[in-house]
């Protein structure tokens, strides 16, 4: 007989999985070192990709606003490139080696390549676009096309 599901499993789509079905979980060995976020290469050489700058995108009536957090970077350092309908934001964070990788306790902070690319949801006016950084934190304006704003074109005569 079929076991009558949970509000929840049907709420949500679930199904309920036997203990039996659950695969085994390794216990985690004590020796081992906390993850880090430092590009490391790998056995072959390659680089591991860039990380993901996270970002806030809102609008206001007339603009398209957008925010990162990008402290300990000079702002001369970011590369924001704009188009009518997409911003990319690129930069890299170095990270000074003080101490060795055994001597770490966690290490959480990324440092490296970082890199974001925004699909807009209406294009902008790219030479009214200003960016700022105050206290590690970017703020990117980007003014809305009026496509209501009419002008009035005169004919010259030949």
């Amino acid at each position: 007989m079929k076991e009558k599901r949970s509000f929840f499993e049907r709420l949500t789509g679930t199904v309920k999985i036997d203990d039996e079905l659950e695969p085994e979980v390794e216990e985690e060995e004590e020796t081992k070192k906390p993850v880090s976020h430092l590009p490391i290469k790998s056995e072959w050489g390659e680089e591991e990709p860039e990380g993901e700058l996270t970002v806030d995108v809102y609008q206001t009536p007339d603009d398209i606003i957008i925010k990162a957090m990008v402290s300990g970077m000079d702002p001369n350092e970011l590369d924001i490139s704009i188009g009518r309908d997409t911003v990319t934001i690129k930069g890299k964070r170095e990270g000074v080696r003080e101490v060795t990788d055994d001597d770490y306790f966690c290490r959480e902070l990324y440092w490296g390549s970082f890199s974001r690319t925004i699909a807009l949801p209406q294009e902008i006016e790219v030479e009214e676009a200003e960016a700022t950084q105050k206290h590690g934190l970017l703020t990117i304006r980007l003014p809305k096309i009026d496509k209501r704003r009419q002008a009035k074109l005169r004919v010259k005569s030949v």
